[in-house]
C-alpha cells in the first residue's frame, strides 16, 4: 500500500462536522446578506433575518407529497433533455475497453487494479459532470422560459421547490449510478478469468501448503502503531534515511539490533483464519551490495513479544519478495525448541492468542533484517493483520457509494448556485468549486500551519523585490508589522475558504481502497465522506431558499 489510512474517532469526526457546518452556515448568511443588500439596499439586512426565520417555518411545514411531485416533474424534464444518452457513451467505453486494458500489466494483481480503476473512473467521470450540468441548467432555464410559473402559482413553498429539484436529480442520478455500477461489476468479473484471479505467490511458513485464492476480494486489515530501535537497540523516532526523496518508509539495518516494532490493538481469536494468524507485508529492500540474488529477496524474521509475561518468540527466517503479496500464514500454535541438542532438550508450544497477546489485547511484533549490509524499509501500513476477507462486492459497493456522495454534493451546489445566477455562470462557478475541492490540500495545510518559510503572499513579494532570501528575518519596524498583519488576514481568509470549499479528495480515497483490494474503512473513509456531504445540506438549502425568495417569479 502507498497510502496510510488514519481512522477518525467520533470526537474528531463531530469536531470536523461542526467546523465545516459552522463555516458553511456563516458563508451562507454572508451570501444572503450580500444578495439582500444588492437587491434591496439596507432594508435587505432586515429581510435576511426575516427570511431565515421564514426558512425554518417552512421547513417545519413542508409536505413530502408536494416534494415528491416536484421531484417526479424534475425527473421528467431531465429525461426530455436526452439524459439517458449517457448510457450510449458508457456502453461504447465498455465495448472496447477490454482491447486496450488486457495485458497492460505483467502481474495479475496489477491487471485487476487497472480494470477496477477504469470502471470506477468511467462511472465517476460520466455521472458527476452530467448531474452538474442538469443541476445548474434546469432551474435558470425554467425561469427564462417561464415554465416555473405553473409551479410557483400553486400552494407550494419555495423551499419545497428547491428540495424537489435536489431530490429529483438525486433519484435520477442514483438510478443511473446503480445501472452503471451493476454493469461495471459484471464487466470486471468477466474480464478477470480464472488465470488472473489466482494470486501469483503467497509466502508462508510452510510453502508446500500454499493455496490459490482469488484476487477479487475485499481485504480487512488491522493496522498497528510503528516505532523503531536504532542499530544499538535504543528507541528512535524513525529508521535510517537512505536518501529517498519520498520519506514514506524508514529503513532498519541488517544484522544489528535495529528493529521496527509494530503494536496491533484489539487482537482476538475472531481475527484468525483456519487457526492461523494471517499477516501481510510489503517491505522495501535497499541493498548496499548485490548479495545472494538467487534467494529472490532479503532475509528477515518476526519476533512476537509479550512484555507482561516476558516472552519473546521468534519465527523462522522469511524471504522478503518485493512487488508481490507477502502473505504470512502463521500457525496459532508456535513450537519453540529449548536447549536443542542437549539432554534437557524440550519443545514448548505457545498459543498466539493465549500466550503472546497481552492482557490489553495488544499483539507486539518486532521485525529484524538478518543480512549484513542490507536494509529493509517499512511504514505503518507495510505490515498488518489480515482478518477474514469480505466479498469483492462489499468493497465495490462502498466505492460506488464514494461516487454517490460527491454526486449529491454537486447536485446541492449546482441547484444552490442556479437559484441566483444564470445557467452558464452557475456551471462555471460549480465546476470551479468542484475542481478546487479535488485538488490536494497538503500545500494549503503547510501554508496555514506556519511551517513553510516566507509563506505569506505580501512577504514573498517583498522578499522578491528586495532580493532577500527566505532565511533572513524581516527588518524590524512598521513595514514588518504591516506585512505580518496583512498576511495574517490573508491566511485567515484562506483558512475560511479551506473550511467552506468541500474536500472532494475524501471521496476519491474510497476508490483507492477497492483498487488495491481492500475493504473501504468506515472510520477512515466512509464516516468523513458522509459527514462532509451532510454538513452542506442545511447551508445549501438556506442560500437556495433565500435567493429564490428574492426573485419575484410570479411578476415576470
Amino acid at each position: 500500500m502507498s497510502f496510510d489510512p488514519i481512522p477518525f474517532n467520533w470526537l474528531e469526526a463531530l469536531k470536523h462536522f461542526a467546523l465545516v457546518f459552522g463555516s458553511s452556515m456563516v458563508i451562507a448568511l454572508v451570501v444572503c446578506l450580500v444578495v439582500g443588500v444588492i437587491t434591496r439596499g439596507t432594508k435587505g439586512i432586515i429581510d435576511v433575518f426575516l427570511g431565515v426565520l421564514d426558512f425554518f417555518v417552512q421547513i417545519i411545514h413542508i409536505s413530502p407529497r408536494r416534494i415528491w411531485s416536484l421531484s417526479v416533474l424534475t425527473i421528467r424534464e431531465a429525461l426530455r433533455q436526452k439524459i439517458l444518452f449517457v448510457f450510449i457513451i458508457f456502453a461504447v467505453l465498455f465495448m472496447f475497453a477490454g482491447w486496450f486494458l488486457s495485458g497492460t500489466a505483467d502481474r495479475p494483481d496489477l491487471q485487476i487494479q487497472s480494470y477496477i480503476d477504469f470502471v470506477l473512473k468511467a462511472i465517476s467521470w460520466l455521472v458527476i459532470p452530467i448531474m452538474l450540468l442538469l443541476a445548474c441548467w434546469s432551474l435558470p432555464e425554467d425561469i427564462r422560459l417561464r415554465t416555473i410559473h405553473t409551479v410557483v402559482t400553486k400552494p407550494v413553498y419555495r423551499i419545497e421547490i428547491v428540495m424537489g429539484r435536489m431530490l429529483g436529480f438525486t433519484v435520477l442520478g442514483t438510478a443511473i449510478l446503480l445501472a452503471m455500477g451493476s454493469v461495471g461489476y459484471v464487466w470486471i468479473k468477466r474480464q478477470a478469468p480464472e488465470s488472473v484471479k489466482k494470486a501469483p505467490e503467497i509466502i508462508e511458513e510452510n510453502p508446500e501448503e500454499n493455496e490459490e485464492e482469488s484476487l477479487l476480494v475485499s481485504k480487512v486489515p488491522i493496522y498497528g502503531a510503528i516505532t523503531f530501535l536504532d542499530r544499538e537497540g535504543t528507541p528512535a523516532v524513525s529508521g535510517i534515511n537512505v536518501g529517498d526523496i519520498w520519506m514514506y518508509r524508514s529503513y532498519i539495518e541488517g544484522a544489528t539490533k535495529a528493529r521496527a516494532i509494530y503494536k496491533f490493538a484489539g487482537i482476538d481469536e475472531s481475527d484468525a483464519i483456519k487457526d492461523q494468524l494471517n499477516l501481510q507485508a510489503s517491505f522495501e529492500a535497499f541493498r548496499t551490495h548485490k548479495g545472494d540474488m538467487e534467494k529472490g529477496g532479503i532475509l528477515y524474521k518476526l519476533t512476537f513479544v509479550n512484555e507482561d509475561k516476558g516472552l519473546r518468540v521468534d519465527s523462522s527466517p522469511m524471504i522478503n519478495k518485493e512487488y508481490t503479496e507477502n502473505r504470512l500464514k502463521i500457525d496459532r500454535k508456535i513450537e519453540v525448541e529449548k536447549n536443542k541438542g542437549k539432554p534437557d532438550e524440550e519443545v514448548i508450544v505457545y498459543d498466539i492468542f493465549d500466550d503472546l497477546v497481552d492482557k490489553d489485547g495488544n499483539l507486539t511484533i518486532e521485525v529484524a533484517c538478518l543480512e549484513a549490509g542490507q536494509l529493509l524499509g517499512m511504514a505503518r501500513p507495510d505490515l498488518f493483520v489480515r482478518t477474514p476477507d469480505r466479498p469483492f462486492l462489499v468493497g465495490y459497493s462502498k466505492a460506488i457509494l464514494g461516487i454517490w456522495l460527491p454526486m449529491i454534493l454537486v447536485i446541492m451546489l449546482g441547484v444552490t448556485v442556479s437559484c441566483f445566477v444564470k445557467g452558464p455562470v452557475a456551471i462555471l462557478t460549480t465546476f470551479t468549486v468542484v475542481m478546487v475541492g479535488f485538488m490536494s490540500k497538503e500545500y494549503m495545510n503547510d501554508i496555514l500551519s506556519g511551517q513553510m518559510q516566507a509563506s505569506g503572499a505580501i512577504e514573498a513579494w517583498y522578499r522578491l523585490l528586495t532580493h532577500m532570501n527566505s532565511q533572513t528575518e524581516l527588518p524590524k519596524g512598521a513595514v514588518s508589522n504591516i506585512i505580518t498583519s496583512v498576511d495574517g488576514g490573508i491566511r485567515n481568509f484562506l483558512w475560511l475558504c479551506q473550511q467552506v470549499i468541500p474536500n472532494f479528495g475524501i471521496f476519491s480515497n474510497m476508490r483507492e481502497y477497492v483498487i488495491k483490494g481492500f475493504d473501504v474503512s468506515w472510520s477512515a473513509a466512509l464516516l468523513p465522506g458522509i459527514l462532509t456531504a451532510a454538513a452542506y445540506v442545511l447551508p445549501c438549502l438556506l442560500i437556495s431558499f433565500y435567493s429564490l425568495k428574492l426573485r419575484e417569479l410570479e411578476a415576470k
